[in-house]
């Protein structure tokens, strides 16, 4: 199916959901609503979980390719401290936007929210963040669970260890590097037939939710997710901005090339759903495969901007609705310990909710205040995933052009400031 036209099945998916769950929503009891929503949910289960089936070996193979065609450490340390050091930034500028937003519009204020059964946060409770919890979490004990339990940040160490040992041996892991390089066109081609389920699943996910929850949960908490949406519309400005500064006008190509992948993200609360289709169109758009592939894996662990900037607004308004308030000192530290709590955190959904708690726990505010987030977390999450594909394609095509590569008409020169660094 050509990529215009899966775009058009999966907004024809979106609309057809909306309508489909709203007239559910409107003539059926609650008990079928929510029966209804149960049952076709199967489908959006069903293609998560061919998604979770494809994205360990496709991270592996373009990830270790990607290394071992780089050719000496050198290379590979350069891009590796490029890539690191772009992804802190960006992680710096959404959570402070984050929190910059939830200061000025107070979306908690006046709620004064009082918690008297907090058995429905029960499991979103996490431990106390450490260095050894974050270490003990990025090092896989065996490639085998880290893959059957799609670790991303745990595939990704293990992924470069694999590919800087292929580097080093030289011409006895050609055969290794090969094998891998057909794997991922393998992979790649069956994404392509996951990626054809896409509009049904679409589909079900809007039309369940919906049919279940009701248009009037958008409306009931219009201004809580229209101030958080606009904290992200302000996010891919100043990404994107950033990005037409840096590379030039031909950033806006890639923009539309990464539409329908952002679009499947926002429509499946996954970033993880996304992935195939952004490194298809960073390879479209210019970006080597060997920075593509090497680039995209580790935003996915390192770089969900749309994820944190919600962990600092959701964790200031859960406080500000608890009437607990927060100095400037006290903000400045939940912004650092959101830098690290939040690397490695999962592409899929409900994922910030876990770090929100751990936040919350750091602070004395009341964890259940995450109940005042349920009713639309799911809407949230829809942004937030889009967001994060937009910022890890901005960020490999940055370090692209860091590195020198050019993309054709539009493009700045060698020349421009970035390439100068």
């Amino acid at each position: 199916m050509k990529s215009k036209s899966l775009t058009t099945m999966i907004i024809a998916g979106l609309v057809l959901g909306i309508i489909a769950g709203f007239i559910i929503n409107t003539v059926a009891t609650v008990e079928t609503a929510k029966a209804y929503s149960q049952d076709i949910s199967i489908l959006t289960a069903i293609f998560l979980r061919l998604i979770k089936m494809i994205i360990a070996p496709l991270i592996i193979s373009t990830l270790v390719v990607g290394i071992a065609k780089m050719g000496d450490a050198k290379t590979l340390g350069r891009i590796f401290s490029k890539t690191l050091l772009l992804f802190i930034c960006a992680s710096l500028i959404s959570i402070a936007l984050g929190l910059v937003i939830v200061n000025i519009f107070q979306p908690g204020a006046g709620i004064n929210f009082v918690a008297h059964d907090a058995a429905s946060v029960a499991a979103l409770k996490a431990e106390p963040f450490t260095f050894k919890v974050f270490i003990s979490h990025a090092i896989p004990t065996s490639i085998v669970d880290a893959m059957a339990r799609n670790e991303v940040l745990q595939i990704v160490v293990f992924s470069i260890f694999l590919g800087c040992g292929l580097a080093a041996i030289g011409d006895k892991g050609a055969p290794i590097v090969h094998v891998l390089d057909s794997l991922v066109e393998v992979m790649l081609k069956i994404t392509g037939y996951v990626m054809l389920f896409a509009p049904f699943t679409v589909f079900a996910a809007i039309s369940a939710m919906i049919a279940e929850r009701g248009l009037g949960v958008l409306v009931s908490a219009g201004i809580f997710m229209g101030e958080f949406y606009m904290t992200l519309g302000l996010l891919w400005v100043i990404l994107i901005g950033i990005s037409l500064a840096t590379i030039g006008p031909c950033v806006l190509r890639l923009t539309k090339g990464i539409a329908e992948p952002a679009l499947l993200a926002f429509t499946t609360s996954s970033s993880e759903a996304a992935f195939p289709g952004t490194l298809k169109a960073l390879e479209k758009f210019g970006v080597s495969p060997k920075i593509a592939s090497f680039v995209l894996p580790i935003g996915y662990s390192f770089n969900l901007v749309g994820s944190m900037a919600y962990c600092s607004f959701a964790t200031l308004f859960i406080a500000q609705a608890c009437n607990i308030h927060l100095g400037m000192g006290e903000q400045i530290t939940m912004l650092l310990i959101l830098m690290l709590t939040s690397k490695g955190m999962a592409g899929v959904p409900r994922a910030s909710l876990v770090v929100i708690a751990a936040t919350l726990n750091q602070f004395n505010i009341p964890e259940a205040g995450l109940i005042l987030l349920m009713g639309v977390d799911p809407f949230l999450d829809m942004g937030r995933s889009a967001t994060n594909v937009m910022s890890n394609a901005m960020g490999a095509a940055l370090v692209s052009r860091w590195e020198g590569e050019h993309f054709g008409e539009g493009c700045r020169g060698k020349a421009s400031q970035l390439a100068r660094l």
